[in-house]
């Protein structure tokens, strides 16, 4: 395999965007908490090839296998651990045309996985096919500090005056690709959204267990707040969109948050609530309180865990 990644004493790092080793980086700069996971998807559309991961601890799925009567000693069932539903997700369209780095040209990317404070950076410059170049800067974490929340800080801007429109959503019609026969293992037990805020609760299948995610998304553009103009829900899927107009070299910045709580900690009728008790919560802080308050629980990690040679 290609030794793409710089070599750093705390810093995982890659310069430059190959698509063929797109899955290899997600898995090398993936992030957690020990209550749950994800690998390092992108947050914005990615229509490339990619092994979408987002993982809650202890939440798993009785598989049955494929493996015939022949192969004596065999299990019938695997337990697998399960894709579960993605909070982060957004799309930005520009001018009508998706931020998708799978059918831009690339032509700056970084993405760097800062061990010591455990925080996910990426940045790009790329030009989308309509000719609009974009810019983007991006920080993400699972806190250590309060391990039931999650936030990114999307900084955008753009080439040229354009027309944006930004979704965020929680999409929980989620598959797991080493599904035995191709099933899919959740169910939708509740959806909402509505002003900044999107709710999603999921069973798995079998066993039973409860997954909440709540999230909120604040929009800023040339630090002016941009609020949410419409919403929809399914059975497993919660969305909310805004557009607006953008001129040249201003920022646009989506901060996006999320509560995830499992049937595992908490009784599952109690689940909405304390997804709404955790939101509140993780308003009344700023991004950058959040994250130093996450990179000062894993600086205390380090102190005990460290190892020098």
């Amino acid at each position: 395999m290609k030794n793409y990644i710089k070599h750093d004493p705390w810093q995982i790092i890659e310069e430059g965007f190959d698509q063929k080793l797109n899955r290899v980086s997600e898995s090398i700069f993936s992030i957690g908490n020990g209550k749950f996971g994800q690998r390092a998807n992108f947050e914005e559309k990615y229509s490339g090839d990619s092994l979408q991961g987002n993982y809650v601890a202890g939440v798993y799925y009785p598989d049955k296998t494929r493996v015939g009567w022949w192969k004596n000693g065999y299990p019938e069932y695997f337990a697998k651990v399960l894709n579960a539903p993605n909070w982060m997700r957004i799309n930005i369209r520009i001018n009508g045309e998706s931020l998708n780095l799978a059918k831009a040209d690339v032509q700056k990317f970084s993405r760097i996985l800062d061990m010591k404070g455990g925080v996910l950076h990426r940045s790009f410059t790329a030009k989308l096919t309509n000719g609009i170049t974009a810019t983007v800067h991006v920080k993400r974490f699972c806190s250590l500090h309060q391990t039931r929340h999650a936030a990114f800080h999307y900084s955008l801007s753009l080439d040229q005056d354009a027309e944006v429109k930004i979704a965020s959503y929680i999409y929980g019609n989620v598959t797991n690709e080493d599904s035995n026969y191709n099933e899919k293992f959740w169910s939708g037990v509740d959806t909402k959204a509505g002003g900044n805020a999107c709710t999603v609760i999921t069973e798995t299948k079998k066993t039973a267990f409860q997954v909440g995610i709540s999230t909120v998304t604040n929009v800023s553009h040339i630090s002016k707040n941009i609020p949410f103009t419409s919403s929809k829900c399914n059975k497993k899927t919660a969305k909310i969109a805004t557009a607006f107009n953008a001129k040249k070299g201003e920022e646009i910045v989506i901060e996006k948050r999320a509560a995830i709580v499992s049937s595992l900690d908490v009784e599952p009728a109690t689940i909405e609530s304390i997804l709404n008790q955790e939101i509140e919560t993780t308003k009344r802080h700023s991004f950058e309180d959040l994250c130093s308050a996450h990179k000062a629980a894993w600086a205390a990690k380090w102190e005990e865990s460290d190892i020098i040679i």
